[in-house]
Parts: C-alpha cells; sequence; structure tokens
C-alpha cells in the first residue's frame, strides 16, 4: 500500500513559484529522477509563512532513496527560495474507515 510524504518547511510559497517560474528545468529533473524512483504523485502547497509538499510513494523506502540521491538539489532549491530551516518529513498511510470520497 502507498504512503503519502510530507515535506514542510518554513519559508516564503511565493518565491517557490518564482524559483519554478524562472528555473522549470531544475524541477523538472528533481521530478524525472523522483519518478525513475517510483513517485506516484507530487503537489506544492502554501499558507502566509509555510511551504508544504505533498507526495505519493509506493514505500518509504522509495522515497529515502530518492532523497538520499536528489537532496542536495531538494536543499539548492528550498536555498534559493529563501527557506533556512531543515524540511520536517512524515510518512503518513491510509487507514481504511469506509468513508473515501474521490
Amino acid at each position: 500500500m502507498s504512503v503519502l510524504m510530507t515535506l514542510r518547511v518554513t519559508g516564503d510559497p511565493t518565491a517557490i513559484e518564482k524559483l519554478g517560474a524562472d528555473n522549470g528545468a531544475l524541477f523538472e529533473g528533481v521530478i524525472a529522477d523522483a519518478s525513475s524512483r517510483g513517485l506516484i504523485s507530487h503537489h506544492f502547497y502554501g499558507s502566509e509563512n509555510e511551504v508544504l509538499v505533498v507526495d505519493e510513494w509506493p514505500d518509504e523506502a522509495s522515497f529515502q532513496a530518492f532523497f538520499e540521491n536528489s537532496g542536495p538539489q531538494i536543499q539548492q532549491m528550498m536555498a534559493s527560495a529563501g527557506v533556512t530551516t531543515q524540511p520536517s518529513i512524515e510518512f503518513w498511510r491510509h487507514l481504511e474507515v469506509g468513508d473515501d470520497v474521490g
């Protein structure tokens, strides 16, 4: 069963969007690497002063293998966007309670 991975940092979501617009190739390279390692889905979200990444992976090990390889690129992306905090990474499993929508 797949897992959700959340990565949360303090930072300016607008700066992340600008970095993506200005340097799409960097993002595309990271996504290509992640996809080759099993990434199922990927989304960025922002609040006033935080950035949240929500990914779906086949399992925690697939994400860990990706992050060990691409961690420096991800840290470079975050630093370029003004993020100075270390990411908080958590894994979540789906709970079967019978009320899924979508």
